[in-house]
């Protein structure tokens, strides 16, 4: 009998259904999400602000108000020709409309010039340098990798002199040589060759490069393949996370250089977007801080982009993730 008010629901043995027990209310877990959250603000507040501040008038902006009333897209156009990010010029023919020639300049394609050659030449002198670290036994390779690493150490404030020196060394050998063709200073030879050997991207590559398996090794030299065939055929496919950290990393660098390219350049030639946007806050805009928002907003959309783009392949290469055998 038991047996069968056992399988009765409770409405039918006439027993109200039992209650589960209140959880007590983790105050632990709520200080922490309440932290979280507070941190969350602080990070992306001033960011968000500033996005809201590109829209609003001077007024608003005075007026601390968080929201626009109204979007005004023209701030942003108003921005770029004053703070002179980019210049088209497009010379057509008047009688036929052929285009004959087309000029760019400004500050966004001087940063967008400097930093594919940074990235294309860091990638050619890295990924080598790792895999030889890597895969290649030579005589002193653990003790250069070693003094590689223990550059890592020193500020880079510290060795801005020596830097400049260098390059101007080299920039009166270049031009000795070449002529003014060969000039390093004011150029872009001095705002991106000296970040073509990056000791962070070295270290990232060869300790990823580490991981693949030696059986992959093995069965490249019986199909005769050697090391640059191996490098080329096998690593660099297996390795896109890595590299596109590393793209990521000399991208942002590239793109927010500001204290290097002043000490190299002497005219806004080739200087990138982080000293124009330095001029257009310091001097041609002291009050107008809707258009110093809008500026700014240019200046960080191309790294957010590629960030949104990249930021599987880069949290692989972050947290170098390898291949198991």
């Amino acid at each position: 009998m038991a047996s069968d008010n056992a399988g009765l629901a409770p409405s039918a043995t006439g027993k109200p259904p039992a209650e589960a027990p209140p959880q007590p209310i983790d105050l632990g877990r709520i200080a922490i999400y309440a932290v979280l959250f507070a941190g969350v603000l602080i990070a992306i507040g001033p960011f968000l602000w500033m996005i809201s501040a590109s829209f609003m008038t001077l007024s608003e902006v005075n007026l601390t108000r968080l929201l626009p009333e109204n979007l005004l897209w023209e701030n942003y156009a108003t921005a770029l020709r004053r703070a002179n990010f980019l210049d088209i010029e497009v010379v057509t023919d008047p009688a036929t409309g052929v285009l004959q020639s087309l000029g760019v300049s400004g500050y966004i394609w001087n940063s967008i010039r400097i930093t594919l050659i940074t990235v294309t030449g860091s990638l050619l002198v890295c990924i080598p340098a790792a895999y030889a670290f890597a895969r290649m036994n030579f005589i002193g390779r653990n003790f250069i990798f070693a003094l590689f690493l223990s550059t890592m150490m020193i500020p880079g404030i510290v060795m801005l002199i020596p830097h400049l020196l260098t390059v101007i060394w080299l920039g009166r050998l270049s031009e000795s040589l070449f002529g003014p063709a060969g000039a390093w200073f004011n150029n872009w030879p001095a705002l991106t060759i000296p970040f073509f050997a990056s000791v962070f991207n070295i270290f990232l590559l060869r300790q990823f490069f580490i991981q693949i398996p030696d059986d992959l090794w093995e069965a490249a030299r019986i199909d005769g393949a050697g090391h640059p065939r191996f490098l080329i055929s096998v690593v660099l496919p297996l390795s896109k996370a890595p590299i596109m950290t590393i793209v990521t990393l000399g991208f942002i660098g590239s793109w927010n250089a500001l204290m290097w390219p002043l000490l190299v350049t002497i005219n806004d030639e080739w200087r990138p977007i982080a000293v124009g946007l330095s001029n257009f806050v310091t001097a041609d805009t002291p009050g107008d801080l809707n258009l110093q928002m809008a500026a700014s907003v240019i200046t960080v959309i191309p790294i957010l982009m590629l960030y949104f783009l990249a930021q599987k392949q880069f949290t692989e290469g972050i947290s170098q993730t390898g291949i198991k055998s």
